[in-house]
């Protein structure tokens, strides 16, 4: 197996994109995009003034672009960042660069674990000659889908202020503009060795999103697909995200799946299974999979939440307003649900509005995927109640969904103090927008943004800010105290880390894999540590940025079901050289969901009419030289440079009893002869130097 990392990622928001090469087919694990880099881009002013002295400024940075000498332009970057800084203009998208490189018409299978691992995807799926097979699970694609034609509608903002997109290169990209921004913008444009520059790319259509959801194939929770009778690709549940994580495996007769839990609020664990038939069944593994449950992460998340609903609480009781622009929907959820429980404890009647383009699909799609949601949940649906408490809420009318920040019914009824959740959590478009320009002055209102974010950054253009600030961490992954009893039920064969070293853009080659015996005190990373201190010896390697490891087989041998039929035929013969036997068979290969079966052929063989014998190996000049004299021919032996100059080309020239030649290369052998008599015995001699079966 062939692995490459082509993005090591940035969070739950950019996760990472890997390339596996198994069995002979090529797997491209999620297509995300890195929306953080919006950053660099400045929102849509609202009233005149800004634009007036947003023009200004771009006039004076466009004036000062061809006037100031290199040591000005230098000086400029040391100066603090403003919101003049930001580039105004019609913002592009950053893609996976090292996606760009390779030839997407070879890549046969997308799998898509996660709905942000699926908002680059229009991007393959309308690239010439890209044919591969996309599967995600039903929940993924549906919310993908969601959010990326919220994502579209919510541009679409910029191309009505903007007009019409720019034909070729925006005038952002052309080189004297990047030259002149601040570094760190320059460094999120360009990367830190200038190569990231061609992953830019001009937002798709609500039609490329259509098309590319069309050649999605989407599979029900446990369902399993076979890909070409090889590969098994199975969903199941990672905890991470509501609909998240796609299996893929080859080694069909080990594995035997059975997802325990998904947790909504995006803190759990990956998802217990029964992996005894992977390791050795002892008295310890239910313990060890106990505790990839109750490690306190859920109660540490909870009290998170219980955190943000406090201070909502207080800004609202001040008389300010609650701006929630977070991404996860699960976090979405759990926090409507308890902010809504604070304000009726606390006798507030205080609305709350979900303002999105999806906002009445997405909580709609919620109440119909109870098989993606945590037993708590299901049990709810079992007892005739809501999945979620939204359901609630919309019939009480304390919470309502309006598609756009200026929608009629919104204005009629709208209120302040409020609470709101609204897209996007890069503080760049959409409703988030509008409303942080209103709040941003009132030192009463709040806002909570997610860590992981440039909170100085994102907030720059709405400087100065006197809206509190809350900027909250949640879980996105296994945590670390969690590898080591995950580890112990896995028994895992091999383990790859990220590097914290990338290559250059140039570089990309392909190593063969040598695993490190890791000790605790080899590495400093306290990642390795935590893997290390399981074993004394753990196979560890180690990977970066656009490189490809070669991945040694870890089965020595593949397995074939024989008919009873056909196993009874067996007859073993004895290799020449060595204790190895062998044994012919002839019958149809079937593959069938990864398994190789040997079944009797529809044409029955007729026992009485002996079957030729088949040979192989590698002709020895030597001993068909002896063979060929014993029998009274007449033969001498040459030795060819052939094309590679080696000295595996050689022949055999026959001048008696008749003429002939004998022609070995690398590639073939050729023998050439008029007599038949002498060709028998040619075959003979050679026969006579193989092992046959």
């Amino acid at each position: 197996m062939k692995f490459t990392c082509l993005s090591e990622g940035g969070g739950f928001h950019f996760p990472p994109c890997h390339l596996l090469n198994v069995c002979g087919f090529r797997v491209l694990i999620d297509c995300p995009m890195d929306l953080s880099a919006l950053s660099i881009f400045s929102p849509i002013p609202i009233d005149s003034c800004t634009l007036v002295d947003e023009e200004a400024s771009t006039y004076s940075s466009h004036r000062s672009l061809d006037s100031m000498s290199v040591d000005q332009k230098g000086q400029k970057i040391e100066n603090p960042l403003d919101a003049s800084n930001l580039i105004s203009s019609e913002p592009w998208y950053k893609t996976i660069k090292n996606l760009h490189l390779w030839n997407l018409s070879f890549v046969d299978i997308v799998l898509i674990s996660s709905q942000m691992g699926m908002l680059g995807l229009p991007y393959l799926t309308r690239a010439k000659g890209f044919s591969a097979k996309i599967y995600a699970t039903e929940a993924t694609a549906r919310l993908g889908q969601l959010m990326m034609e919220d994502l579209v509608a919510m541009h679409m903002e910029f191309r009505q202020f903007y007009g019409p997109e720019e034909s070729g290169c925006p005038q952002w990209m052309k080189w004297e503009a990047l030259e002149v921004l601040p570094l760190p913008l320059k460094e999120i444009a360009l990367g830190e060795d200038g190569s990231e520059i061609g992953s830019w790319m001009p937002l798709y259509s609500a039609a490329d999103v259509k098309d590319c959801m069309q050649k999605v194939k989407t599979l029900k929770y446990g369902e399993e697909v076979c890909y070409n009778g090889t590969l098994v690709i199975q969903a199941f549940s990672s905890g991470l995200e509501i609909g998240s994580e796609v299996v893929i495996y080859s080694d069909f007769s080990t594995w035997n799946l059975t997802d325990d839990v998904e947790n909504e609020n995006s803190c759990s664990g990956p998802a217990v299974r029964d992996f005894a038939t992977i390791s050795d069944a002892d008295e310890n593994r239910e313990m060890n999979a106990e505790s990839l449950l109750n490690t306190g992460e859920n109660s540490e998340e909870m009290e998170k939440i219980a955190f943000i609903c406090s201070c909502s609480i207080d800004s609202v009781k001040a008389g300010g307003s609650v701006l929630i622009p977070i991404g996860r929907l699960g976090i979405l959820l759990q926090l409507l649900e308890q902010i809504s429980i604070s304000l009726e404890s606390a006798n507030l009647k205080v609305p709350i509005f979900i303002i999105s383009s999806i906002a009445e699909e997405l909580m709609g799609f919620f109440n119909i995927i109870p098989e993606w949601l945590c037993k708590h949940r299901q049990e709810k649906l079992y007892s005739g109640l809501p999945l979620f408490a939204h359901v609630e809420l919309i019939k009480e009318k304390r919470l309502h969904l309006f598609p756009a920040i200026h929608s009629l019914e919104l204005l009629k009824i709208w209120q302040e103090p409020c609470v709101v959740f609204c897209p996007h959590w890069s503080l760049r478009l959409g409703p988030a927008v509008h409303l942080l320009q209103r709040w941003c002055n009132n030192q009463n209102s709040l806002l909570v943004i997610e860590e992981g974010l440039d909170a100085d950054l994102a907030l720059l253009p709405f400087k100065p800010v006197a809206m509190k600030v809350l900027q909250c961490s949640f879980l996105s992954g296994i945590k670390l105290q969690k590898l080591q009893p995950l580890l112990k039920i896995l028994q895992p064969k091999v383990v790859l880390e990220p590097s914290l070293q990338k290559l250059p853009l140039g570089g990309g080659p392909t190593r063969e894999l040598s695993f490190s015996t890791v000790k605790d005190d080899v590495s400093p990373e306290i990642s390795r540590r935590h893997i290390s201190s399981l074993n004394n010896k753990l196979p560890l390697a180690h990977f970066t940025e656009n490189e490809t490891l070669r991945i040694p087989s870890l089965n020595n041998c593949s397995e074939l079901e024989i008919a009873a039929e056909l196993a009874s035929q067996l007859s073993w013969i004895k290799l020449k050289k060595g204790d190895t036997k062998f044994a012919r068979l002839k019958g149809e290969l079937l593959i069938e969901s990864g398994r190789q079966r040997l079944v009797p052929q529809s044409e029955q063989l007729d026992p009485s009419k002996p079957r030729p014998l088949l040979y192989w190996g590698t002709l020895n000049s030597g001993s068909l030289l002896t063979a060929l004299q014993k029998m009274g021919v007449n033969v001498s032996i040459g030795r060819g440079d052939g094309d590679s100059g080696s000295g595996n080309n050689w022949f055999l020239r026959i001048s008696e009893p008749n003429v002939a030649l004998i022609e070995v290369n690398e590639r073939n052998t050729v023998i050439s002869t008029d007599d038949e008599n002498l060709a028998s015995l040619i075959c003979e001699a050679i026969s006579s130097t193989l092992n046959g079966i």
